[in-house]
């Protein structure tokens, strides 16, 4: 049964694609909680399962796709029992909404921004009218839009990146959902926007009282917004922990190769670390640890059997045989060990 602490627990969630006839094992008997009021960041390269993880809360899985296996709890219902648009559209956008990364795609071009706040508006707050324009102008104020009336009038052309970012936080936030979704939002974004957008969502998940899950592969963009990381690889969870216990004290070796990616260690004159070979085919499958062929320390087990998530604190755990008492003592790359000294990434 789910952690009573959690607003959104996955439990042993599987999800499978079919393709071409091949079935394509995307997300494998992945648990996760997500607290109530937290900011949860689930990182890692493109590809790793991140959005479709996500997705399948709210039943946007592509056609092809199924939820094959386990559970996702939310307020005592299990979603991956959901199968009817008719059971979702009571969770999507009114209990669990998403911004998605591109607000241009996002956004229908032919019709003006309030209407399209308001159609979610009416929808699902079952406001019309007056009622449901006045909703739409104070979403868009609340997203820090100047001139909100104005602005109801106008198309997704007359809006700069940024600001068109903003309409979809604002569509997302409109009808007060409890959990919202954050898919890479600030990746279409320079890098003065990104700040802005990453601290408006910050002050909308107090104000409105949201619990946020982040979705990135850039470890950097999350360093001051997450409570909790989440590591993905290979549709798995292979490192979980409280920000700081994740960037200062990693144990999984992918986590240590995304940290020692990071920009900001990089050395003058030297070239920036990158993560050797490619990420698993997922239509095989997979044994022992799927970051195994990549990670130059790799034991022998790893080869053969799926480590188990390993306890290094409370509220720390690692899925990697380098935690087994018997396993030899393997110290984490330089880059890892320069973190720890400088500290004062975090909330830098």
């Amino acid at each position: 049964m789910p952690n009573e602490n959690a607003i959104l627990s996955f439990e042993d969630l599987e999800i499978e694609f079919t393709l071409r006839g091949q079935v394509l094992r995307a997300i494998r008997s992945v648990c996760l909680d997500v607290y109530r009021g937290e900011s949860l960041a689930i990182v890692g390269e493109s590809g790793s399962g991140k959005s479709v993880f996500t997705k399948s809360a709210m039943g946007l899985l592509d056609a092809n796709g199924a939820i094959t296996g386990g559970h996702i709890w939310y307020e005592g219902k299990d979603l991956a029992r959901y199968t009817t648009e008719k059971e979702w559209r009571a969770i999507r956008g009114k209990e669990i909404a998403m911004v998605m990364q591109d607000p241009m795609t996002s956004l229908n071009p032919l019709q003006t921004i309030g209407d399209q706040i308001a159609e979610a508006v009416r929808l699902h707050q079952d406001l019309k009218g007056g009622a449901a324009k006045a909703a739409a102008v104070e979403a868009l104020a609340a997203v820090g839009i100047d001139e909100p009336e104005r602005r109801y009038k106008q198309f997704p052309h007359e809006f700069s990146g940024g600001m068109r970012q903003r309409v979809v936080i604002a569509i997302a936030v409109a009808c007060r959902p409890k959990v919202l979704i954050c898919d890479e939002p600030t990746t279409a974004l320079d890098v003065t926007i990104q700040a802005q957008i990453l601290d408006l969502i910050k002050i909308l998940q107090k104000k409105l009282d949201l619990t946020t899950i982040y979705i990135t592969h850039d470890l950097g963009v999350v360093a001051n917004v997450a409570d909790r990381i989440a590591v993905m690889y290979a549709g798995d969870i292979v490192e979980v922990g409280k920000c700081e216990e994740v960037f200062y004290d990693p144990r999984h070796p992918y986590t240590w190769a995304l940290l020692s990616s990071l920009p900001q260690l990089g050395v003058k004159g030297q070239a920036l670390y990158s993560i050797q070979g490619t990420p698993p085919n997922l239509f095989h499958e997979v044994h022992g640890d799927a970051f195994a062929p990549r990670n130059p320390q790799a034991l022998n087990i790893d080869f053969v059997e799926r480590p188990p998530l390993f306890e290094v604190t409370p509220t720390h755990k690692a899925r990697t045989w380098l935690l087994d008492p018997r396993a030899p003592k393997v110290e984490p790359p330089e880059h890892i060990r320069q973190l720890r000294q400088k500290g004062g990434y975090l909330h830098g």
